[in-house]
């Protein structure tokens, strides 16, 4: 019996020693990978190895946020986890280490899974750290970051284009490691309560960690979140079920044994030891798959189409010419579709598209990406990897399809202009460099995320914001709990008379920005007119936008106290560029 019990205890201690060895392994190739300086080289021939078109397009699991009780719909409660797991984002590709959001380890996916919500049924969610002690990519503490003191993975969850209380926005200051070992400052509670109040459409939710979100996101933290509304959805006879599906695009790049690629050497590495002011992957993942297909009939489809990438713009269009039906832009339906041959979707833009294939002239057709990088001005993706996103093969005859494409959608998404007592505001977007024109830093009015608020509208009331871009990147300006519509962009003329007088006075009326604001107009797109939660804001121009702190489609004030603490921010979804430090709080008054 003692030599039963002596053997048991050898293979225990057997078994932890190979543990011990093989957590040694992984931290040395850890350590290894991020001091190795990787050649983009390196990864375009890793990208290039890929071949296109020969994974099938997944689909992401659907959790019910509500049950059905006699006939009505009620709140349920989710405990959703973040987890470590591999994903194979390409037939020839190795299992990639991955963080991701799922009920459990095994059911964790790249992206999460998507979570259906009832309009005005609050969804109760848990969401829970089970991360590692070290990130899986490489992370700068010379910018403002979420440090704990004993280690681990800090993550917060924000619901992208919600309308929820300040508790439950998911601050970067709110962040928690696994198990809640250690939490931010102003971390409050373990479970997020989304009341789901505010006008059907796509959403979706990703981490939101100070200093952590452009690597978060990276390494998988993002899922699709959507809010039906039967009266509004159904009477409009979209196509629905089988053929309604998410295209979540994302770049990325890998190294040569799969693990993802993120930059470990920053662009002045003697300021900032590994940031860069932008990441651009080799490979267009949709879905999590490099270059999938997708199988279709010849029928209408309805496609909620995310921009998830961390700075890549994308230009959308179909190679054979078949055009876009636009429904909704963001969170938010159209008042009427918009048939357009393009799409510019700016990072975490979403764009709600009809694509009927039943007059297809070809039995394929690709989806195609034009936009350069960095946008606008950047280097061009036409006739490289990057100009392709993914393939649709179109079967056989054409069959029923009993869908429609609406004539009319909702009559709230049309802005109202602003009376000449509309609060207005001035908000400058900066860039700062060395000597030498690389980026250290970006600001929004010259600010930090850290000094007093600024923006402190009222809840319930609409504002009018001016939104000036001295920089030379178009950036995607994302309001928390607001809703946004675009209306008017005008060109800087005189602009380095009046960018000299910013850099001084860093205040636009003492420089005479009506002065300045005179130059032509770009038009707004017709298919975002509608309510939105990302506006692009276009280089040297002056982009005016109708900002709503109230409920836009009954013209309600918020159901729960928009004052209270930690309170919502707004910043550049360029996540290189929040992180380092485009972002400012904002901060609701009774």
């Amino acid at each position: 019996m003692q030599r039963k019990m002596t053997s048991q205890i050898k293979l225990q201690l057997m078994l932890l020693f190979i543990a011990a060895m093989v957590t040694v392994m992984e931290a040395q190739m850890y350590i290894t990978r991020m001091s190795t300086p990787v050649t983009q080289q390196t990864l375009q021939r890793v990208a290039a190895s890929l071949q296109l078109y020969v994974d099938p397009l997944p689909q992401m699991s659907t959790i019910k946020g509500f049950s059905m009780k006699g006939g009505n719909p009620s709140s349920v409660n989710l405990t959703i986890g973040m987890y470590q797991t591999t994903w194979k984002f390409h037939r020839d590709l190795p299992p990639t280490p991955v963080f991701v959001y799922g009920t459990s380890a095994e059911k964790a996916t790249f992206p999460g899974p998507t979570i259906i919500a009832r309009h005005g049924v609050p969804l109760y969610v848990k969401w829970e750290n089970h991360l590692p002690d070290q990130h899986i990519l490489p992370t700068d503490n010379t910018i403002p970051t979420a440090i704990p003191a004993k280690g681990g993975v800090p993550t917060v969850v924000h619901l992208h284009g919600g309308v929820h209380p300040p508790q439950s926005d998911g601050s970067a200051f709110a962040w928690f490691t696994r198990d809640y070992k250690e939490v931010g400052p102003k971390w409050i509670q373990t479970t997020y309560k989304y009341p789901n109040v505010q006008p059907p459409g796509n959403l979706w939710y990703h981490d939101h960690a100070l200093g952590l979100t452009r690597a978060n996101l990276l390494a998988g933290l993002l899922g699709a979140y959507i809010i039906e509304k039967p009266e509004i959805d159904d009477p409009m006879d979209l196509p629905c079920d089988n053929d309604d599906l998410h295209l979540i695009i994302a770049d990325r790049s890998f190294n040569t044994d799969g693990t993802l690629y993120m930059n470990s050497t920053g662009n002045v590495p003697s300021i900032h030891p590994e940031w860069q002011p932008e990441y651009f992957g080799g490979a267009i993942t949709v879905n999590g798959k490099a270059w999938p297909f997708l199988n279709v009939a010849r029928r209408r489809y309805r496609f909620r189409i995310l921009n998830s990438s961390n700075a890549r713009y994308l230009n959308l269009s179909l190679s054979n010419g078949l055009p876009f039906y636009v429904i909704g832009s963001d969170s938010s339906y159209l008042a009427a579709p918009v048939t357009t041959p393009t799409i510019v979707l700016s990072p975490a833009e979403i764009a709600d598209v009809v694509i009927d294939f039943s007059n297809s002239p070809t039995p394929c057709v690709e989806l195609l990406n034009s936009a350069p990088y960095p946008y606008p001005n950047g280097t061009s993706t036409n006739g490289t990897l990057l100009g392709k996103v993914m393939i649709f093969h179109i079967n056989g005859e054409k069959v029923f399809d009993n869908s429609t494409i609406p004539e009319k959608e909702v009559a709230y998404a049309n802005v109202t202009m602003p009376e000449p007592t509309t609060k207005t505001r001035y908000i400058v977007l900066y860039e700062y460099t060395t000597p030498s024109g690389e980026p250290t830093h970006l600001y929004i009015n010259g600010l930090r995320l850290e000094d007093p608020a600024t923006e402190t509208p009222k809840s319930g009331t609409t504002e009018l914001w001016h939104v000036i871009n001295l920089t030379p990147d178009n950036h995607p300006l994302h309001m928390h709990l607001g809703m946004m519509q675009a209306i008017n962009i005008t060109e800087l003329v005189g602009y380095q008379q009046f960018f000299d007088c910013m850099t001084q006075l860093n205040d636009a009326i003492k420089c005479n920005v009506t002065d300045h604001a005179v130059g032509k107009n770009l038009p707004v797109p017709e298919y975002e007119k509608t309510w939105k939660n990302v506006v692009k804001i276009e280089p040297g121009y002056m982009t005016s936008i109708v900002v709503a702190f109230k409920l836009v489609d009954t013209n309600q004030t918020y159901p729960f106290d928009a004052t209270a603490d930690p309170g919502y921010v707004y910043h550049c979804h360029i996540l290189d560029h929040e992180d380092n430090a485009m972002i400012r709080p904002l901060i609701l008054q009774p």
